[in-house]
């Protein structure tokens, strides 16, 4: 059996990764639509492997660079791209994707809810005013269980109780990522993201719970979320033409870390990876743009 970790976001964020109102993980995302989960699962096994194939082409494009002493400030990893497979790995992309990371740069020190954050963009989106782009920050656990925050769902005052909490975003919502381990397969009712890493609804919490009951997940591969980030489709892009986020792919373990292991420095991470600039960006004290 595959490796499978869980995310699950709840409701009532705000503007800060304070813990919300007790009661808070029975919301819904006004972004998500169900609807979506066939044409978008499936091609994703496809896209893995494309996103693989891409950060080997990048890796052995550094590694040309090096051998040629031209000077690059856009690097990816300076393992040989055969070796890429089995290690971590995080690269920039020029424009943002279903399944990338935005990375907060210095202009967003002193946002509380933003500050030195990694999201994970769960669906691009469009232009649409009712489909915009929407993630969960990846490095904000609250240090809070289920149980702390008294849900009135049965499954999470129950099965879920000892789950761990994270701060998703500022938004309010309720939803969850499966962490499958490559090559699993997709799991019904839920939206891969990139392989091995999915998400639902909240009408999608008791078909999970199902799954631990018959011994297919467990509870504690379930990580919570409160909250999400969601933006309009070009204010996402201004943010992003403005400085505000690094856009970059990265390997499914880095995501998969940071949400096992909550003294994991991810935006670090992800940064010193990505090399030249970016690993610059992870070494600078934080600004006072107050």
């Amino acid at each position: 059996m595959h490796k499978r970790h869980a995310i699950i976001a709840g409701s009532k964020g705000n503007n800060d990764s304070s813990v919300p109102e007790e009661d808070g993980l029975d919301g819904n995302i006004p972004h998500y639509n169900k609807s979506k989960f066939d044409d978008s699962t499936k091609s994703n096994h496809s896209l893995s492997d494309w996103r693989d194939f891409r950060a080997n082409l990048v890796a052995h494009e550094q590694e040309q660079l090096l051998d040629s002493g031209t000077p690059s400030t856009d690097t990816a990893s300076i393992e040989p791209p055969q070796q890429l497979g089995l290690k971590k790995w995080a690269h920039s992309i020029p424009v943002p994707e279903t399944g990338c990371v935005l990375v907060a740069t210095e202009k967003l020190d002193g946002v509380p809810s933003f500050e030195r954050t990694v999201v994970l963009l769960l669906r691009l989106g469009s232009r649409d005013p009712r489909d915009g782009p929407f993630g969960v920050v990846l490095n904000r656990p609250l240090r809070r269980k289920i149980k702390d925050m008294k849900p009135s769902n049965p499954n999470l005052a129950t099965i879920f109780a000892e789950c761990s909490v994270h701060f998703g975003g500022p938004l309010e919502a309720n939803m969850f990522l499966l962490r499958m381990g490559d090559g699993g397969a997709p799991l019904p009712g839920l939206e891969e993201v990139i392989s091995g890493v999915c998400f639902g609804a909240r009408n999608s919490l008791n078909e999970a719970a199902a799954l631990v009951k018959k011994g297919v997940l467990r509870p504690q591969d379930f990580r919570f979320f409160v909250g999400y980030a969601g933006w309009q489709f070009d204010q996402l892009l201004d943010e992003i033409e403005s400085d505000y986020w690094v856009v970059a792919a990265c390997s499914s373990q880095l995501i998969d870390g940071a949400t096992v292991d909550p003294s994991s420095n991810l935006w670090e991470e992800i940064l010193q990876l990505m090399g030249g600039q970016y690993s610059d960006l992870s070494r600078k004290p934080k600004q006072d743009n107050s």
